[in-house]
């Protein structure tokens, strides 16, 4: 699975706003409620939905990387976005880091294989040290587009 076939370019953002981890997945999803990925009615639940899934375990990975994600009824197909954050968010990650790359992933539950395969793509790029590096040195939504095609082509190592 290759980023384009899941993350929505019109729902990157290119400079978080928020500090704190709830504005952070409000921020997100309020994008990708603009970009029409998720309809307005069902932001709260979403939003909701992802909150809970922190409560297991934060999905900050360590690394400045983070990649809140929940399975939900109101989508009909795997929808995803990026966002980044210079000054760094605290997300309560596994190395207690700030996290400065964020990932939301939201599928539908009858579709876990598809959220598996984004997950597992996500991991796979973020594991190289370049990739993120770019990713973070990135200042508009088109220049994060461009950096995930190359993801996509195989242009990095991980």
């Amino acid at each position: 699975m290759k980023f384009a076939d899941f993350i929505c370019k019109k729902a990157i953002l290119s400079d978080l706003e928020a500090s704190d981890k709830k504005g952070v997945i409000r921020e997100m999803a309020t994008s990708l409620v603009k970009a029409g990925e998720i309809e307005g009615g069902q932001y709260e639940a979403i939003v909701e939905a992802i909150l809970k899934r922190e409560e297991l375990g934060s999905t900050g990975i360590g690394r400045g990387v983070a990649v809140p994600h929940t399975k939900h009824a109101t989508v009909d197909k795997l929808c995803g976005m990026v966002a980044v954050s210079e000054s760094g968010v605290e997300f309560d990650s596994l190395d207690g880091d700030k996290v400065h790359l964020l990932f939301m992933l939201i599928s539908p539950p009858d579709r876990p294989g598809d959220h598996l395969r984004a997950l597992e793509n996500v991991s796979r790029q973020l594991r190289d040290d370049q990739f993120c590096r770019f990713l973070q040195q990135s200042k508009t939504t088109d220049d994060i587009w461009q950096l995930l095609e190359e993801a996509d082509s195989n242009q990095f190592s991980a």
